[in-house]
């Protein structure tokens, strides 16, 4: 009885618009370790210091404010792009621009110019930024509230298989070829996104914009701001509690992205091989993670958005806990394999939980723009604090690194319970407003 009603459940994922999901999502994920994970681990190879490769989070600032140009997703066309349709023209836009600079990336030498590694890949997330923009607000208007739980797994899904991808296959490549050559073969996943947008539609919302209205070009300016910038935001602040909320979308993922920047340097203090980390933490880890997002869907639409944050910041603190048990173990495969697991598919859990509450939390009359802005709010707290990673474990040791990581899980925790209390975890349709 119990299983027919999760299979019933599950038949949310053999609609057709979650093939197009997954392709976006593997668009949106591809870019996110070539600025991160595995960028750390060619500065590690090429004998960058651990302070200089935590100062490279600080790269991932423009995730941050992205919804500084959102609003131009939301109302412009782009020219020669905009044939393709408002979002899926800015879609290509940045697809195009994330090729080039990735590109760019590949033909420098970090041990000689380690800055302009940085600018490049600063670059590289003002795409990937960009394209982020779009394909969250393309998910958004293709779902309804309900689905917005399985919506967000398959995109998730798709998401973890583009870490797959510049992770793991990175890894695996790098063995055998150089750095400079893996970055090449790397920016044709690219290719995968611009497929996916030229198959699909363009979402209709029933919200296009209007043309800007006035005379002058400063009259234009002015109205522009008024209903692309002013409008969406004043929309936002209209909810009870929006500060509260704010808060809670910077601390929930903290525990995860805080030691996201050291975990490569870790696998690489704890002795594995390139070959071992990619098998374990890129291939099997993510299997891990993907069982975990799509898993987290159902659990969304089975008990409600409540108890699914709830569950999520739970494990995300208990599954920390696992490394500081791997920091014992040393080089021990085993011990690995079940602390990437538990922790992989906590993540893969309360990310989607994550992602179906800020995806209900928009108005899509400004998807684009609302759900950038909140996104942003995260990824602010995010590389601003993880960009200290570096200097904490110097500082004391990565014991205590994973314990005080730990420790960063109950602020969302307390503020969940708050929220319940007061109206805060409501989509928008059924929240008070001023």
């Amino acid at each position: 009885m119990i299983l027919q009603k999760w299979l019933e459940t599950a038949r949310v994922y053999f609609d057709r618009r979650m093939l197009t999901m997954l392709g976006l999502g593997f668009s949106s994920g591809f870019p996110f370790l070539l600025v991160g994970g595995t960028l750390a681990l060619w500065l590690t190879d090429a004998h960058i210091s651990l302070e200089i490769i935590g100062l490279f989070a600080l790269v991932k600032i423009p995730y941050s404010f992205k919804w500084l140009w959102s609003p131009l997703t939301d109302r412009l066309r782009l020219p020669f792009f905009g044939r393709f349709g408002r979002r899926r023209g800015w879609a290509l836009f940045s697809q195009s621009l994330l090729i080039l600079s990735i590109l760019a990336m590949a033909a420098v030498n970090p041990a000689n110019s380690v800055y302009l590694m940085m600018f490049l890949a600063a670059l590289a997330v003002f795409a990937s930024a960009t394209q982020d923009i779009v394909l969250d607000a393309f998910r958004v208007e293709c779902f309804t509230p309900e689905e917005q739980g399985a919506g967000a797994a398959i995109f998730i899904l798709g998401y973890r298989i583009g870490f797959i991808f510049s992770g793991a296959v990175a890894l695996l490549l790098a063995a055998v070829i150089s750095w400079n050559e893996v970055y090449i073969l790397m920016s044709l996943g690219a290719v995968i996104g611009i497929i996916s947008i030229l198959f699909c539609r363009e979402p209709e919302t029933g919200t296009a914009p209007q043309p800007i209205q006035g005379r002058t070009p400063l009259q234009k300016l002015k109205n522009f701001y008024l209903s692309a910038v002013k409008a969406p935001i004043a929309d936002f602040i209209r909810r009870r509690d929006w500060k509260v909320i704010v808060l809670f979308v910077m601390v929930y993922k903290l525990c995860d992205s805080y030691m996201a920047p050291m975990s490569m340097p870790f696998y690489d203090a704890m002795g594995f091989s390139k070959e071992e980390i990619a098998y374990v933490t890129k291939i099997f880890g993510m299997i891990a993670t993907i069982i975990g997002g799509l898993w987290g869907g159902l659990v969304v639409k089975r008990y409600g958005i409540v108890k699914s944050l709830i569950l999520g910041s739970l494990l995300q603190g208990a599954t920390t806990l696992m490394f500081v048990a791997q920091t014992y173990a040393g080089h021990n495969l085993g011990v690995l394999m079940l602390t990437i697991s538990l922790d992989n598919l906590a993540g893969g859990m309360s990310t989607t939980f994550f992602v179906a509450y800020i995806s209900s939390l928009c108005n899509v009359t400004y998807t684009a723009t609302q759900y950038a802005l909140l996104s942003s709010f995260m990824s602010l707290v995010r590389d601003l604090l993880s960009s200290t990673s570096g200097f904490l474990v110097q500082l004391f040791s990565w014991q205590i690194f994973f314990i005080i990581t730990t420790l960063m899980s109950l602020p969302g925790l307390l503020l969940i319970f708050y929220m319940k209390k007061h109206g805060g975890l409501k989509p928008y349709a059924e929240a008070a407003h001023k």
